[in-house]
Formats: C-alpha cells, sequence, structure tokens
C-alpha cells in the first residue's frame, strides 16, 4: 500500500491531473480503493483533491513539491548541477533522479561540471569504479599493496570513501591486517577484489577518524614555508603548481615562491622537478637537503662516461 501510494504522488506530480481509472489501471486495484487512497493521503496533509468536469480528475496544488521541500529555485539548481556532476562516477540511477527531480522542480538542470575520476588513458578506470561500488555497498575489498619502502603486503579493508588531495586519490578505509584506519594510495593498489563480504560502519567512518597515517603509523611531518627563487621560464608550471598567494614576481622577470608544504619526500621532488631552474633560499635545513640530494644525484653518473655539458663542441 505505502509503495501505491507513493506511485501515486509521483505520477501526480510528474502528469498534473489524472483520473481515478487510469490510476486504478496502473496499479491494478478498484477506482474505489484509489479514492480510499486518496482519503489517507489527505489525512496525512498531503493537499490531494478531485476536479469535476472536463479536464478533471485527480491533482495535487500546484507548488506541493515545493512548499513541503522548503527548497527555492537557486538550491533546486544546486541538486540537479550536483546530481550531473556525478555522471562520470556512473553512479546508479543517477538519470532516473535527474529525471525525476527535474520534473518535481520544473526545471532543466545546468550541465557546468564534468568529473572523470580516472586518468588520461582510462585504464584506471575500473579500479575507482569497483572501489565505489564497494564503499556504496559497504562490502570488503582485497589487494595487494606496496609501501612506502617498496614492500607489499596483502590487505583486506573496509572502504568508507575515496579521497582526493595534492593531485592524488586515496582510500580511506579500516585495515584488518592492521586493526586501525589507514589511508592507502590508489597507485600502489594492485590486484584489488571486491569481496561479498558486507560490513558494518564502525565509529570513525564519519570522517573524522582515521586521517593521518598511510598504509602504517608515521612521525608527524614538520610543516615549513620553503622560499624558492625560479627562473621565469617556467612561469607557466609555476602557475599550474602554486596558488596565487604563494607567488611572488620579481622586478627582473624571476619568481620568488613560498610553498607552505609539510616537509616530505614529495615535496623535495617538486623541488627537483624544476631542476637547475630552482634554488631553494629558505629555510637553510631544505636547501642543505636538496643539495645532497642533488650530489647523491651526480654521484650516480660518476664513472659512467656521462659528460657535462660544456665538454660538448657545438
Amino acid at each position: 500500500m505505502i509503495n501505491r501510494l507513493l506511485g501515486m504522488i509521483y505520477i501526480l506530480m510528474k502528469q498534473g491531473t489524472v483520473t481515478a481509472a487510469e490510476l486504478s489501471e496502473r496499479f491494478e486495484v478498484s477506482v474505489r480503493t484509489i479514492y480510499r487512497d486518496m482519503d489517507t493521503l489527505s489525512a496525512a496533509g498531503i493537499p490531494i483533491y478531485a476536479r469535476r468536469g472536463k479536464n478533471g480528475g485527480i491533482c495535487l496544488t500546484e507548488q506541493f513539491v515545493l512548499d513541503k521541500m522548503l527548497i527555492t529555485k537557486e538550491e533546486q539548481q544546486e541538486i540537479l548541477s550536483g546530481l550531473i556532476s556525478l555522471r562520470e562516477t556512473r553512479a546508479d540511477g543517477e538519470k532516473n533522479i535527474l529525471q525525476k527531480l527535474g520534473e518535481f522542480f520544473k526545471t532543466d538542470p545546468v550541465d557546468w561540471l564534468a568529473i572523470d575520476l580516472s586518468d588520461w588513458s582510462g585504464s584506471r578506470k575500473q579500479l575507482y569504479e569497483d572501489i565505489k561500488n564497494a564503499v556504496l555497498e559497504r562490502r570488503l575489498v582485497r589487494f595487494d599493496y606496496y609501501g612506502k619502502m617498496g614492500e607489499m603486503s596483502r590487505r583486506t579493508v573496509e572502504p568508507v570513501q575515496l579521497l582526493f588531495k595534492e593531485y592524488t586519490w586515496y582510500l580511506r578505509a579500516f585495515c584488518r591486517e592492521r586493526n586501525a584506519w589507514r589511508i592507502f594510495k590508489l597507485f600502489r593498489m594492485k590486484r584489488l577484489e571486491v569481496l561479498s563480504e558486507v560490513f558494518v560502519p564502525r565509529d570513525g567512518s564519519d570522517g573524522e577518524a582515521g586521517a593521518g597515517a598511510e598504509d602504517q603509523k608515521e612521525p608527524a611531518l614538520s610543516s615549513a614555508v620553503i622560499d624558492i627563487r625560479i627562473d621565469r621560464k617556467e612561469a607557466y608550471r609555476i602557475y599550474d603548481r602554486f596558488g596565487e598567494e604563494e607567488i611572488e614576481a620579481l622586478p627582473e622577470g624571476d619568481f620568488l615562491v613560498h610553498m607552505h608544504a609539510d616537509v616530505d619526500d614529495w615535496v623535495y621532488g617538486v623541488i627537483l622537478s624544476f631542476g637547475s631552474s630552482a634554488e631553494v633560499l629558505a629555510p637553510e635545513e631544505i636547501r642543505q637537503e636538496v643539495r645532497q640530494r642533488i650530489l647523491d644525484m651526480a654521484e650516480r653518473y660518476e664513472g659512467t662516461g656521462v659528460k657535462r655539458r660544456e665538454d660538448y663542441e657545438l
């Protein structure tokens, strides 16, 4: 009966006015049952009524949906646009939801945002799809995982959230091997399987717990502002990578970047990616660490027959 009552409301919202005979045929009940359903809905506070004469039938007050949901036109558009942005996640039933809400709100959504969870090659698209389904269905996943030192371990986890941060996708999950919340980098996850076993959400699955360690317990990173002088020829990369508030244009055309970051290998990788175009000015300990890494890199090429640029005849 509940499904029939909800179905009646949806049909009336969509079509406006429907005869009792049409509803009885649709739900395979008698016309008398339809009128009893009208009484039930009216007693529940649904503004349903029957209109006589030509083009008459059963209908709802015109503004019923908006009055009951207390949603403004702007808020309706936000909801519809948000659903459109989920299209790239291939959310189940997304098209039906969009169609229904569009009809309820009597408005067309603005297609302003597209989100693609895969890489440019598309090779990892299935990975995101499997994890998404596992999160929505609360199913365990199992995968091989490479730690920071390259060691591989087999993990079984309870996935609760896909997280995108600093150009990288992560999975937040409760790891049964470690008996603790962990954040796993998707690039390091291999041979993922979605298991049939369903798990019950634990405390901390609301996003507050487990926001720290990736894979294993690690010491807290030190935060710093790193001053880096970067050659003007790297301007396009500077504005791609750093926020406007971190960039200072120097009179001679080069840039002074004030990089706010937790100091780890990733930060040194960013600095070194600029090659000879970048020089760390401060803090001194980071400058010396970059210098040492450059020397370590150069040492790898000692005695290999690699020539310096000035050794070539141009």
